[in-house]
């Protein structure tokens, strides 16, 4: 059985459009033989998301709503997890939509008993003739040529958060309990990955199982998400199990080399150029302003998750 899991919070725009996408996907395959059963679990706080479901479950009784306590994706999926029935779990947002048959092209690596996740290909739908947009295009196209070189060595590699699939028994520790995320967690995606990697499993790239993602058009959002995502790995955080470690902390100067090749060879003209080396020096600024932020400040999780209108 597959569990298909969305975390959303107020997304009534887009999230009718996600649920059904990924209903069209999971219907056209019938000849999968991997899927004999699935649910979709649709994880949510407020009463806008009850409603959305409770509407598509009139039809599809696979479809069920989960109410967790609002407090941030981790305990989001905390809750999904006790809940899930599948096997296999696909976790996606409630904001972003993945393309035909990117459910199937996750699964299908689980034939290999020793895959513990795959991860998906998030593809930018901003448009790429503005500052912002342009960003966007070129940090995703970082991250998947990051993804597919570490890949193709069979390197550890973090999933993303907006598309990717994991065996269930992968996230449960040597004693055969389901292993809790931190709450106030930043990266979640990291956490899990990294849980999945120590337990002893491989974590593959599946770069054609793509998901759509609006990025954000302003700096001010642009800071929020970028915060959110790179400033968690320099929380300190605890897990139950003291055998597993927290992810490694990124660096800036770690970063510039990740997207050295890309430097020169991403940008097609003069302004796409000056764009990217904008780019850099905002990268540098937000690593200052997450050192300031969570080493000097200390702030707390709930002070350092911002929601990010401009996505929406």
């Amino acid at each position: 059985m597959v569990s298909v899991i969305i975390t959303t919070y107020k997304e009534k725009e887009t999230l009718p459009k996600a649920i059904q996408v990924i209903l069209d996907d999971i219907f056209n395959l019938s000849q999968f033989l991997i899927i004999d059963d699935f649910e979709i679990l649709v994880v949510g706080p407020d009463e806008g998301t009850e409603k959305i479901v409770n509407e598509f479950s009139k039809k599809y009784p696979e479809i069920k709503y989960l109410k967790d306590r609002g407090v941030g994706k981790p305990a989001a999926l905390n809750l999904a997890f006790q809940k899930a029935k599948g096997e296999f779990l696909v976790l996606t947002d409630g904001d972003v939509f993945i393309e035909k048959r990117s459910i199937e092209k996750l699964l299908k690596h689980f034939r290999d008993k020793k895959v513990g996740a795959v991860s998906g290909h998030p593809v930018s739908i901003n448009l790429r003739n503005n500052l912002f947009g342009y960003w966007s295009h070129f940090l995703t196209a970082a991250a998947d040529f990051i993804r597919q070189k570490k890949n193709g060595r069979g390197e550890y590699l973090v999933c993303s958060g907006y598309l990717y699939a994991l065996r269930k028994d992968a996230i449960y520790d040597r004693e055969g309990n389901l292993i809790k995320i931190p709450e106030e967690t930043l990266v979640e995606d990291s956490i899990i990955s990294q849980i999945i990697w120590q337990n002893g499993y491989k974590i593959i790239y599946e770069p054609e199982a793509k998901v759509y993602v609006k990025y954000p058009d302003n700096f001010k959002d642009w800071l929020k998400q970028k915060i959110r995502a790179t400033g968690g790995y320099k929380q300190k955080l605890k897990i139950k199990n003291e055998k597993l470690k927290i992810p490694k902390m990124r660096s800036f100067w770690e970063e510039v080399s990740d997207g050295s090749k890309l430097f020169f060879s991403y940008p097609k003209n003069l302004k796409e150029f000056f764009w990217t080396t904008l780019l850099y020096l905002a990268r540098l600024y937000l690593w200052l302003l997450i050192f300031w932020q969570i080493k000097i400040l200390k702030k707390p999780f709930s002070k350092l998750w911002q929601r990010v209108e401009s996505t929406k």
